[in-house]
């Protein structure tokens, strides 16, 4: 695979993450507060095959997150003026990847249902378990964010404007995990759009960055 073809597949993968996302959080059932085991119940019985599908979409999205962080580190540890600097994509990486836990614990959710079982009293078995994973991955993500936020701004690879719209994108998303509300999904998914749209673009216009090149635009591999 040429250099222009692994880097354009990494532009693919920073744009297609955060979409993925935000179409499973937009098919989401709507849960005014997403910790209302009654409301839970309620949406995994009105409509089994959207929450299973919703939730392998977050999941997958969240995967694919990971995918874009890393291919943002690779992509930025070239160096050079105007590269994007070093994100702290280890910690996002595993804020990330404990995200798909949780859906996968959603998902036992649906199965409850479809086997006849007390779907709110299996959410209230699994809020022990739930809880401490969603703090732990949000304050990973958080943290990574946070420092790739920072990244961004330093490195200068976008414009003054896009890049504070794209620091606040990735402060808001970050922010929203901590949001038990239905309201917080859809800003997760927007969020997520807005922030790294503009990154997979410049990746995808300067393909060319090669180790020894000195790039004019955001180094992502």
């Amino acid at each position: 695979m040429s250099a222009t073809i692994r880097a354009r597949f990494q532009a693919g993968i920073v744009a297609v993450a955060p979409t993925v996302l935000f179409l499973g959080f937009v098919y989401h059932p709507y849960l005014r507060n997403a910790t209302d085991e009654e409301a839970i119940a309620a949406a995994v019985a009105a409509d089994t095959t959207r929450w299973g599908l919703a939730h392998l979409a977050i999941g997958v999205g969240y995967a694919l997150l990971a995918l874009a962080f890393i291919a943002l580190r690779r992509r930025s540890s070239r160096g050079g003026r105007g590269t994007l600097e070093q994100p702290r994509a280890p910690v996002a990486v595993v804020g990330s990847a404990l995200f798909p836990i949780l859906t996968g614990m959603e998902l036992a959710l649906l199965a409850t249902a479809e086997a006849g079982g007390d779907v709110e009293t299996a959410q209230t078995g699994l809020f022990p378990w739930f809880v401490p994973v969603l703090v732990t991955g949000a304050i990973c993500f958080t943290l990574g964010a946070i420092g790739f936020a920072i990244s961004i701004a330093r490195s200068g690879v976008l414009g003054k404007q896009l890049t504070w719209l794209t620091v606040g994108a990735v402060v808001v998303m970050a922010a929203a995990r901590f949001v038990p509300l239905g309201a917080a999904q859809i800003v997760i998914g927007v969020a997520a759009v807005v922030a790294l749209w503009p990154l997979a673009f410049e990746m995808w216009k300067h393909p060319e960055v090669g180790p020894t090149e000195q790039p004019r635009s955001i180094p992502i591999t």
